[in-house]
């Protein structure tokens, strides 16, 4: 980044400091839990990297060579999953930093040997098919640990719902109306969570100790050879020669930083540090800047191939291939990005911007040619994934072909060193989304055993009078409420646990109906007044998080709609239509999400007055939603306002407006 980018322009509020990798660490430690580990030197250090190589090892091995019983798989995976929680992240804020206390040895005990009690005592339990009074100690020790484990690692929200989901299930009877039912034993609460594959040991812990490590490993080796300034790179090339294309990068930037970082905050931290002063520097307003970086940042946990951790387990759930998810998602990411992209512009439009100049920015030949070896890894997984192979082949193939291709120059080219922190880094960012995953097993097995999935399903329906737009209203209602204390992984299982099926029990698809769940999930990232992303990007340039929050969120608006656009046309998740039908779909939700970021902006090619504004808000809703009726008014409202803004531009004499 050149001096010029961080200058001052006239007329503009002062642009921040260029951010330091240091500064950005800090920020993600204050809004993400997951990231606030201790710091440990000399010999603790090298016990964390032990363990977590360990862990590393143990996945590359039982995913490429070994196979292993699916219950001692998991009880392996959450055994790492403990120990790495007990010694990293400190039980409270007078805790010592350089060292485990002796609490966390206690800890550490209990929890190694409740985890690992299913590895050596399931082939017993299998043969005889009952319970015994060490099965029922151990599975109340681990429950406990694990909502010791979830409080230090994701929060105490999510730790608190599971406490009342289990306090559901033994008080039952207690409780009156349609949620109430005749409670169950501690016994049988116990035995559900902990030897059935319905609780803790169920799909969720199942999907993390498989496709989420494989694919955050991958994440984690692609970072070491320099997978991320050949993104910052290659978004400059692509997007920093067109208007406002400074804040175009952070679009682009994101969007393929997605593929390997799963967290909204992680992929703002990652690249909010070079886009936001790029950004200010142009002349955009600190809050915007960082509004941009939040809504790009949350785009890339819907953007394929690789998604959110929540994408692999809503293909458990569904009991689909994920390469049918990926797909499914391909569309509505990219009207995401879209709908940003168009509000960026007509900003930079009415800010009278410049392209960058073309002279600072590398020729995207120049990057390819240094660089675009790196795309190899993602290149083989989508094959993979599209020929049929499972998630696991395909990332741990994606792992082998990333550590060869970086040894094609020496500037990619991964060391010893890099190579242990790659095994490293994978394995200590997989902890919050796998404790987080054992967790929502608790509240998976006690929705389970008692049925309130399908209560709460036809209660909702029930409220929303058979209403499909009500009954995904509250969805998201839900969803957004959920999000504001849980992680996305979390809330798209307690959503699609019990909103979804209310959404296929009135005929929406099943998979438009858990897209919808996980979309929301996402989107809870930006929704003010607890919107994680937009606190993340606020942390990074000093502003202040309610004003980065509501303009991110303003910004995000079009986004908010999309979810709604395939509950009612599931061509765009391209599913039963034919290619005319999707292609349509496609070309009129594109319109309709650039209509409505013209309509949020209140610009064109001039100023819009009430009328034109309203007709262009109208028409965009009416495009976005299918149906050749809504379609042609949509199209006819959208197309008047832009002939009257042409026609106003013309009369002002003025060149300025969307086609430059």
């Amino acid at each position: 980044m050149t001096d010029q980018n961080v200058k001052l322009n006239e007329n503009q509020e002062p642009a921040v400091d260029v951010i330091s990798e240091e500064e950005a660490e800090k920020v993600l430690e204050k809004a993400d839990a997951e990231s606030r580990f201790r710091k440990y030197s000399g010999k603790w250090a090298a016990v964390i990297t032990v363990i977590a190589f360990a862990m590393s090892l143990f996945h590359l091995y039982t995913s490429g060579f070994g196979t292993l019983m699916a219950m001692k798989q998991r009880s392996v995976h959450l055994a790492f999953l403990v120990l790495l929680t007990f010694l990293l992240y400190p039980g409270s804020k007078r805790a010592p930093r350089e060292r485990p206390s002796v609490i966390d040895y206690i800890w550490l005990a209990l929890s190694l040997s409740s985890s690992l009690y299913i590895l050596f005592a399931f082939d017993a339990f299998s043969i005889r098919g009952t319970a015994i009074t060490p099965d029922y100690v151990m599975g109340t020790v681990l429950i406990v640990c694990i909502l010791e484990a979830t409080r230090r690692t994701v929060g105490k929200e999510l730790m608190i719902l599971s406490m009342l989901f289990l306090a559901y299930g033994y008080w039952g009877e207690y409780i009156p109306g349609v949620l109430g039912h005749t409670g169950f034993t501690f016994r049988r609460i116990v035995y559900q969570l902990f030897l059935s594959s319905e609780g803790i040991f169920g799909i969720s812990l199942g999907v993390s100790s498989t496709y989420i490590f494989l694919f955050i490993l991958f994440g984690a080796f692609l970072t070491e050879t320099g997978m991320g300034r050949f993104i910052k790179d290659l978004a400059m090339s692509l997007a920093g020669r067109t208007i406002g294309g400074e804040a175009k990068v952070s679009i682009v930037a994101s969007g393929l930083m997605g593929m390997i970082n799963g967290s909204a905050v992680g992929n703002v931290a990652a690249t909010g540090t070079f886009t936001i002063p790029l950004m200010t520097g142009a002349g955009f307003k600190p809050v915007f800047a960082s509004a941009v970086v939040a809504v790009a940042g949350t785009g890339g946990m819907i953007m394929p191939p690789v998604m959110g951790a929540a994408s692999f387990i809503m293909a458990e759930f569904l009991g689909v291939h994920y390469a049918k998810i990926m797909l499914a998602a391909a569309i509505p990411a990219v009207l995401y990005y879209l709908a940003e992209y168009a509000v960026i512009h007509i900003e930079a439009v009415k800010m009278g911007m410049k392209p960058i100049p073309r002279e600072e920015i590398i020729p995207i030949m120049k990057v390819m040619r240094e660089r675009g070896h790196l795309l190899v890894p993602i290149i083989v997984i989508v094959y993979l994934l599209l020929i049929g192979r499972t998630p696991l082949y395909a990332a741990f193939y994606g792992i082998i072909a990333s550590v060869g291709v970086s040894f094609i120059t020496k500037e990619t080219r991964l060391t010893w060193k890099s190579f242990l922190k790659a095994m490293e880094s994978g394995a200590r960012q997989s902890v919050g989304v796998g404790i987080a995953c054992a967790v929502v097993g608790n509240i998976i097995g006690i929705t389970n055993l008692t049925g309130l999935g399908l209560v709460l399903g036809d209660n909702i329906v029930s409220l929303a009078g058979g209403s499909i737009l009500i009954t995904t209203f509250l969805t998201m209602i839900v969803c957004v409420i959920l999000g504001m204390g849980l992680p996305t992984t979390a809330c798209y299982i307690v959503t699609a646990t019990i909103a979804a099926p209310a959404l296929v029990k009135l005929g929406v698809n099943p998979l438009a109906a858990h897209m919808f769940s996980y979309y929301f999930a996402c989107l809870s990232n930006l929704t003010p007044p607890v919107a994680i992303a937009s606190y993340g990007a606020a942390g990074l340039s000093g502003q202040s998080p309610s004003a980065v929050g509501w303009t991110g969120f303003r910004i995000s608006l079009a986004g908010f709609l999309i979810p709604f656009t395939f509950i009612y046309n599931p061509d765009l998740l391209l599913v039963g239509g034919d290619y005319l039908s999707i292609a349509l779909s496609t070309v009129t939700s594109l319109v309709g999400v650039i209509a409505l970021a013209a309509s949020l902006q209140n610009y064109l090619y001039v100023p819009m007055n009430v009328l034109q504004r309203l007709g262009m808000f109208v028409g965009s809703l009416l495009l976005i939603f299918p149906g050749a009726v809504t379609d042609a008014a949509g199209v006819a409202l959208a197309a008047g306002v832009f002939l009257w803004q042409r026609s106003q531009r013309n009369a002002a004499g003025s060149g300025r407006g969307l086609p430059r």
